[in-house]
C-alpha cells in the first residue's frame, strides 16, 4: 500500500558561527585551497567507464585531502551590491560522494542534507566567519544509526579542516 499521508520530521540543527583568521580573501583562499574543487569531468569519466567503485574511492581520497571538496560555488556579494548590500559572501556546497554513499545506502533521502552548505561571509564589525551546520545535528534526523554515525565522523572531519584554517574548534565536534 503506497503512503498518501504527509510526514513531518522536527529536528534539532546546530549551526556553527566560526571565526576566521585574516581577511576576508585571505579566508576564502585558504579555504579553497585545503577544499579543493571536485573534477567533474574525471567522476564523469568513471562514470562513462562504469569503473570500481573502489576506483571513484581512490579519486576522492587524491582529489580531498580534508575529506571535502566544493561541489558548488556562489560569489553571492556582486549580486546583492546590486540592492545596495555589498557584505563579502561566498557560499558552497562542500561533501564527499564516497561518504555520502555511505548514508544513501540506508536512505536515498540523505541527499537533502549533503552535501554540506557552506558560508564563508564578513560583518560589519570585519570579523570573517565560517558557517555551517553541524553535520551530526543534520544527519541524525533520519533515525537511522549507521547514517547518525557517519553525521558524527562528519564532525570530526569539520574539525579537523577547522584546525587547519586556523579557527576554533567547538568541543561538541569531538562529541563532547
Amino acid at each position: 500500500m503506497a503512503r498518501t499521508d504527509a510526514i513531518l520530521v522536527a529536528h534539532r540543527n546546530v549551526r556553527l558561527v566560526l571565526p576566521l583568521p585574516g581577511s576576508f580573501e585571505d579566508a576564502v583562499d585558504r579555504y579553497e585551497r585545503l577544499v579543493p574543487v571536485q573534477d567533474s569531468s574525471t567522476v564523469a569519466e568513471l562514470v562513462r567507464r562504469k569503473a570500481s567503485w573502489e576506483a571513484v574511492i581512490a579519486q576522492a581520497e587524491e582529489n580531498a585531502p580534508h575529506g571535502f571538496m566544493i561541489f558548488w560555488r556562489n560569489e553571492v556579494t556582486p549580486t546583492m551590491r546590486l540592492a545596495g548590500d555589498g557584505w563579502p559572501c561566498v557560499t558552497y556546497l562542500m561533501g564527499n560522494h564516497t561518504i555520502a554513499q555511505r548514508m544513501f545506502h540506508y536512505n536515498p533521502a540523505v541527499m537533502l542534507s549533503a552535501p554540506l552548505r557552506t558560508v564563508i561571509c564578513q560583518d560589519a564589525s570585519g570579523i570573517v566567519t565560517l558557517q555551517v551546520d553541524q553535520p551530526s545535528s543534520r544527519f541524525g534526523s533520519y533515525n537511522d544509526p549507521e547514517i547518525a554515525a557517519v553525521g558524527r565522523e562528519l564532525d570530526s572531519k569539520l574539525a579537523a579542516l577547522l584546525k587547519a584554517l586556523g579557527a576554533a574548534v567547538p568541543p561538541q565536534l569531538y562529541g563532547e
